[in-house]
C-alpha cells in the first residue's frame, strides 16, 4: 500500500514538471514566434552589421519565412497537446471522469495566460532583443523537423492549388518602399517624426514614380531669348532676368538652338570690351559663340533617372520635350531636389513668400499652376493628382470646361473659386477644406 502512494507521489510529481516544462517550452514557441515575425529586419541588419552574431542568425532563419513559421507551429502544437493530454490523464487519476473537464478548464487558463499572452507581450516588446536571443535555437529546430515541415508545406500547397491559390514564400505582401511610407506615416502621427522629415523622405522614395513632365516648368512660362536680337539687348535680358540660363531660340520658340549661362555671356562681353578698348565692341559679339548645346529629355522620363543624368552630365538644365519633339517646357536639377525638400527660395526668386497663409475665411489664395503635391505637402492634404498635375488642371478636370472668373465648384472636400483667369488659363484660385466631404458641384 505504501508503495503505491509513494508510486503515485512521483507519477504524480513527474506529470506535474513534464507539465510546467511543456509549458516553458510552449512559451518559448510563441514568443518566438512574435519576436521573429515583428522585428525589423533594416534594425536586425544594423545590428548584424555591428557584429551581433545573434542578429544574422535571425536574419538567416526568417528568411525562408513558410519553413520558419512551419516549424514553430509544429512545436508549439506537439508541447500544447502533450501538456494537455498529460492534464487530463493526471485529473482524471485525481477526480476521475469530472477530472476531464477541470483539466481542460485549467490548461486552457495556462496555456493561455503563461503560454501565449505572456511571451508574446514580452517579445512584441522588444522584438529584435528576444528574435537575438531566440535565433540559434529556432535554427537547430527548423533543421530537426524539415522533413515533418516539408511534408506539411507539399500538402498545404497542394489543397490551395486545388482553390486555384499558389503561395510564393519569397513575396512580400508590401513593397519596401510602402513598408517605409507607412511606418513614417504612423511615426507622423504619433510625434515620433516630423512632418518636415516625413516629406523629404517621402519626396525621396517617390522620385521613381513621378515623371518630368509632372513638375516641369510649362513652355508658356519660359523665358527665352530671341538669337535674332542685338547683343547689347540680349545682354539687358539677361541682367534683369532672375535665371541664371535662358533658351535661345531661331525663328520660333519650338527651334531651340541654345542656353545662354549668364556667366558665359558676361565673360565674353567683358572679353571682347577688354580686347578691342572700346564698349561698341559688343555690338558686334556673336551670342551664339558662347550659347551651349541644348539638352533635351523626353516628358516621360522619371525623376530618378533624370536627377541622375544631370549627376553624370554635370548640367542642371533641360529642355523637355514630348514624343513628336516639340516643345513642352523645361526643368532643372532644382526643381527635383524641391521635389525632396520643399521650395527653394533665394535672393533672386520673384515671389516673395511661397508659404500659404489662410485668410479670416480659412481660403488659401494659390496661383493656378501650383502642382497638386506642393499643395498637399504644404498644408498635409490629400488632393488627387491622377489626373491633374496642377490646382488649375484638376479644377479644369472636374469641370470639364474652362471655368470663368467667379465661379465656384465643391469636390474632394474642398471649394475651389476661381479669382483670375487670362485667355484660356486659371491663374489664381482661392481654395478652402470643407467641413464636410461634400462633393457636389456649384455652377
Amino acid at each position: 500500500m505504501e508503495h503505491a502512494a509513494s508510486m503515485m507521489d512521483v507519477t504524480f510529481w513527474t506529470t506535474i514538471i513534464a507539465i510546467v516544462v511543456l509549458l516553458m517550452m510552449s512559451a518559448f514557441f510563441s514568443g518566438s514566434e512574435t519576436a521573429l515575425t515583428a522585428s525589423s529586419r533594416a534594425k536586425l541588419r544594423a545590428r548584424a552589421d555591428k557584429g551581433d552574431a545573434g542578429a544574422q542568425a535571425a536574419l538567416n532563419v526568417t528568411q525562408d519565412s513558410e519553413r520558419l513559421i512551419g516549424a514553430i507551429l509544429l512545436g508549439n502544437n506537439v508541447v500544447n497537446i502533450l501538456s494537455a493530454s498529460l492534464a487530463t490523464a493526471l485529473f482524471t487519476r485525481l477526480f476521475g471522469s469530472g477530472g476531464v473537464a477541470l483539466a481542460t478548464l485549467v490548461m486552457t487558463v495556462m496555456v493561455l495566460i503563461f503560454s501565449e499572452v505572456l511571451p508574446k507581450t514580452y517579445a512584441i516588446s522588444a522584438p529584435e532583443n528576444v528574435a537575438s536571443n531566440v535565433a540559434r535555437p529556432i535554427s537547430w529546430l527548423t533543421v530537426i523537423l524539415s522533413p515533418v515541415v516539408a511534408v506539411v508545406r507539399f500538402i498545404v500547397r497542394g489543397i490551395l492549388r486545388l482553390f486555384g491559390q499558389r503561395t510564393d514564400p519569397g513575396s512580400h505582401m508590401f513593397s519596401l518602399h510602402e513598408e517605409i511610407a507607412g511606418a513614417l506615416s504612423i511615426g507622423q502621427e504619433t510625434g515620433a517624426v516630423q512632418k518636415e522629415d516625413r516629406d523629404r523622405l517621402l519626396g525621396a522614395l517617390d522620385l521613381g514614380n513621378r515623371t518630368v513632365e509632372e513638375i516641369m516648368r510649362h513652355r508658356s512660362e519660359i523665358e527665352m531669348i530671341d538669337a535674332a536680337t542685338p547683343p547689347a539687348e540680349i545682354l539687358s535680358e539677361v541682367l534683369a532676368s532672375p535665371h541664371t540660363r535662358l533658351p535661345v531660340y531661331k525663328g520660333e520658340r519650338e527651334n531651340v538652338v541654345g542656353v545662354i549661362h549668364a556667366k558665359d555671356l558676361l565673360r565674353a562681353v567683358n572679353r571682347a570690351v577688354r580686347e578691342t578698348g572700346n564698349p561698341a565692341a559688343l555690338q558686334t559679339l556673336d551670342v551664339m559663340s558662347v550659347a551651349m548645346k541644348p539638352y533635351f529629355v523626353p516628358e516621360t522620363s522619371p525623376l530618378d533617372e533624370q536627377m541622375r543624368e544631370f549627376l553624370k552630365r554635370r548640367t542642371h538644365f533641360a529642355l523637355v520635350v514630348d514624343e513628336y519633339g516639340s516643345l513642352r517646357g523645361l526643368i532643372t536639377l532644382e526643381d527635383i531636389l524641391e521635389e525632396i525638400v520643399g521650395e527653394i527660395a533665394d535672393e533672386h526668386d520673384t515671389e516673395a513668400d511661397q508659404t500659404l497663409t489662410p485668410n479670416a475665411a480659412g481660403d488659401y489664395t494659390v496661383e493656378g499652376g501650383m502642382t497638386i503635391r506642393d499643395l498637399n505637402r504644404q498644408l498635409d492634404w490629400n488632393l488627387p493628382d491622377d489626373e491633374a498635375n496642377t490646382v488649375a488642371g484638376l479644377v479644369i478636370h472636374m469641370a470639364q470646361s474652362i471655368p470663368e472668373q467667379g465661379q465656384v465648384f465643391s469636390f474632394h472636400g474642398y471649394r475651389f473659386e476661381v479669382v483670375a483667369r487670362r485667355d484660356n488659363r486659371i491663374t489664381k484660385l482661392r481654395i478652402r477644406p470643407l467641413a464636410g466631404n461634400d462633393q457636389a458641384e456649384e455652377g
